[in-house]
């Protein structure tokens, strides 16, 4: 889609403002019964799209993601724009510089629509604890979209934007474009710039990009990664040509590994039968099929639910109602007088903070402490490392590893939200490559019918570290498959 747009633009069939005009007319007209949205930027999308016209009228050279409106994950850093983290303790925050991710999209005028809802502090699998609103599925008003990047994928689902960004802990890309039928890539850890997303848990947190294509996927992608010197994260070096210029086609002689753990008697049948389709496309274009083993991956989901909320209790501590954001008690002429500065702590996290937040802190601030520390932080840490080397040793005989993104597709509302073990379990085919540190996408390989909903299923890819060239190549070629079997 980014590319047709771009051609639209440049031969003169549209413009850049034409353009921002009707998708800010899709959010009014829609978004009220989709909910993807917690803030519009009209005023900043319009004024980018008129430049990008002011340069095509002087005869110059735009980028092919100038002008095209996308949409920004609302725990990415804009200057002068409200970020929530879909927190209530984050309500009357506005961010005084932009992302790193921003600044490279703002350079090459790529048009920023809004700021779109989540799990608080990207903290679920499904965006229902967001502290503002429900984001619907809009393949099923009554599914949840997914989480934790749930309203980014709802907007480019329901046309409500090109293109979009969001972040990916352990799942939260992937899961949700599974859910939305859309293309979600997870980069390797330190190929985008973090510096300006507000961290949940810092050794697995991820900026990456949602697009209704790989190609869409892949141009934006290609626009957002690189080395940073304000994050120390990021990898050195830089990748050569553009992403979307490995996209060839051709995936004759890939090997392509299928996790028999992946694939156990617990996988349901139709979600099977989708997969092995899958797998049978991809023979079908020359790609050999390798059954592989990743044994410590069973310990995956365990280890994740270790780390991950130890790295939020020390991430969110600085939310105390002093520095930024919501203070109570804040009306007190002196709070030595009334309340002391622990109780102004003690209340602000209290009300702030929603119960999977609370719950998350609670539960890594435990792993973390004196008697706990070495049983529980340091063991995850070590079955970490051989989750890794099990990777590694994949690696060494195929090129990609393919799995279904998700046990199922898209729940209702309500369905798993009172069991947090029941919904932590919808990250169990990805929560893997945060934990590896490899990339990851997920792209559509089929519709379930559930009752009256036609619901999408979605794949998930796997590679090697810093090898997003064979992943998108390899995603690409099972689409360009899928479109030209009708």
């Amino acid at each position: 889609m980014i590319r047709e747009l771009h051609q639209k633009l440049v031969t003169g069939e549209t413009t850049a403002t034409a353009l921002a005009e009707e998708y800010l007319r899709r959010i009014e007209e829609n978004d009220g019964s989709i909910g993807a949205y917690l803030t519009v930027m009209r005023e900043d999308a319009l004024s980018n799209a008129r430049l990008v016209d002011e340069q095509l009228k002087r005869g110059e050279t735009i980028d092919i993601l100038a002008g095209i409106p996308g949409a920004l994950k609302d725990n990415i850093c804009v200057a002068g724009v409200r970020a929530t983290a879909g927190s209530k303790i984050l309500d009357n925050y506005i961010a005084p510089y932009d992302a790193t991710v921003v600044e490279k999209l703002r350079a090459l005028r790529g048009t920023i629509l809004g700021k779109t809802n989540m799990d608080e502090f990207a903290m679920g699998s499904s965006t229902e604890s967001s502290a503002y609103q429900k984001t619907k599925n809009p393949f099923d008003g009554e599914r949840v979209p997914g989480g934790s990047s749930g309203g980014s994928a709802a907007a480019v689902a329901a046309l409500e934007a090109v293109w979009a960004l969001g972040s990916d802990t352990g799942g939260s890309i992937r899961q949700p474009a599974a859910f939305c039928g859309l293309v979600g890539l997870k980069p390797t850890y330190g190929r985008v710039s973090r510096y300006g997303l507000m961290a949940m848990a810092s050794s697995l947190d991820q900026i990456g990009p949602f697009g209704t294509s790989v190609e869409d996927v892949a141009i934006v992608f290609s626009r957002i990664a690189g080395h940073d010197t304000m994050d120390a994260t990021t990898a050195e070096g830089g990748f050569g040509k553009r992403f979307e210029e490995y996209l060839t086609g051709d995936i004759r002689g890939v090997k392509i590994g299928v996790p028999k753990e992946y694939f156990s008697e617990n996988l349901d049948s139709q979600v099977r039968d989708f997969a092995n389709e899958a797998l049978k496309r991809f023979q079908e274009l020359g790609a050999e099929v390798v059954e592989i083993s990743l044994p410590h991956s069973r310990y995956a989901l365990p280890v994740y639910y270790i780390l991950m909320p130890a790295e939020v209790s020390s991430n969110l501590a600085r939310f105390d109602g002093i520095k930024y954001g919501l203070r109570i008690n804040d009306d007190k002429d002196s709070l030595s007088q009334t309340n002391s500065l622990l109780e102004t702590y003690l209340d602000t996290r209290r009300i702030g903070f929603g119960n999977e937040v609370k719950r998350r802190i609670m539960l890594g601030t435990y792993a973390l402490s004196a008697g706990y520390y070495d049983a529980y932080y340091r063991k995850a840490q070590k079955v970490r490392a051989l989750i890794r080397k099990d990777f590694e040793e994949a690696f060494e005989k195929v090129d990609v590893i393919f799995s279904p993104t998700t046990p199922g597709p898209a729940f209702r509302f309500g369905e798993k939200s009172e069991d947090p073990l029941e919904m932590y379990l919808s990250d169990i085919y990805t929560v893997t490559a945060n934990l590896a540190g490899i990339p990851a996408i997920s792209f559509p390989i089929g519709t379930m019918k559930e009752g009256s909903a036609s619901l999408p299923l979605g794949g998930q890819l796997q590679g090697k570290w810093f090898d997003e060239e064979t992943l998108l190549r390899v995603a690409d070629a099972y689409e360009r498959k899928t479109a030209s079997a009708g």
